[in-house]
């Protein structure tokens, strides 16, 4: 995208939860929903001017940082899949000029200084187009991701998310992309959709019920559940994305959709929402 991001009517905001990289080919009712989802773009929502995606797979330290090159390169960034997996791309642009025109309005809480641009080193990881390519077929709609400085608390994640909530206005679908739950380490393959350990359904349902209420600063305290936040996030890369949907809402207009709610082998939560 070589022009400026233009005025629009406000577009959603998302969190996906994306769960296993299969998800991108396999014919699953996951998949479907984010198919479904795509759909609804130029009909029930504005048509993206540019995609702002923050998945749980670009994990920076020392500050925040966008992707600023103009053909982010497909990241294959997990092992032991298919080689189907391997051999899927997401051609879709990127968006030099917007990434600079971001990242000049965004500043970083903990110092104050404007986003990093990123112009070579990184690209569209499988958090953003394993959910984006279902969605967005044509890969026509240009995407900067922005990256987690987890070096830094929660509440710093959600501060600096806030500054995004405008970029709506502008033509920019936000897109968070991890999971609810997630905890690789108690996996059990094979188990029903309808079907998870105690501690990730208690997990899930305290996130859907402050979601549901509209209580959307709370996500940040979700450590001090104790026992089950740890259970639900060993690490909370995959959470950390949550908090940058959430902080993009306007919490006197948005009302939450939930889809895809259910459980991918026991440990994962595949809850995910749009904000409209």
């Amino acid at each position: 995208m070589n022009t400026p991001l233009r005025p629009s009517p406000t577009m959603p905001v998302m969190f996906i939860g994306h769960g296993s990289p299969m998800n991108a080919i396999e014919d699953n009712h996951w998949r479907a929903a984010w198919q479904s989802l795509g759909t609804e773009f130029g009909e029930r929502y504005p048509t993206p001017q540019l995609i702002l995606c923050i998945s749980a797979h670009w994990l920076t330290r020392g500050g925040w940082f966008l992707t600023g090159m103009a053909q982010p390169r497909t990241i294959h960034d997990f092992g032991g899949f298919p080689q189907e997996l391997f051999a899927q791309q997401y051609p879709a642009p990127g968006a030099p000029q917007a990434a600079e025109e971001i990242a000049a309005g965004v500043h970083q809480p903990d110092s104050g200084a404007a986003l990093g641009i990123d112009a070579d080193q990184w690209g569209l990881d499988h958090g953003a187009w394993s959910v984006l390519k279902p969605m967005f077929p044509q890969a026509d709609i240009p995407v900067v991701q922005l990256s987690m400085n987890y070096a830094r608390p929660p509440a710093e994640h959600f501060e600096l998310a806030r500054q995004l909530r405008a970029l709506r206005d502008r033509g920019v679908l936000i897109v968070g992309s991890g999971n609810v739950v997630h905890n690789l380490r108690q996996i059990r393959f094979g188990v029903p959709d309808n079907q998870a350990y105690d501690w990730a359904v208690e997990f899930d349902a305290v996130v859907s019920d402050q979601v549901k209420g509209g209580r959307l600063s709370e996500l940040v305290n979700f450590q001090q559940l104790g026992a089950v936040a740890q259970q639900a996030h060993p690490t909370y890369d995959h959470y950390l994305p949550l908090l940058y949907a959430a902080a993009a809402v306007d919490p006197d207009k948005d009302v939450p959709r939930f889809f895809n709610e259910g459980f991918q082998a026991a440990s994962i939560s595949m809850r995910s929402m749009v904000w409209a």
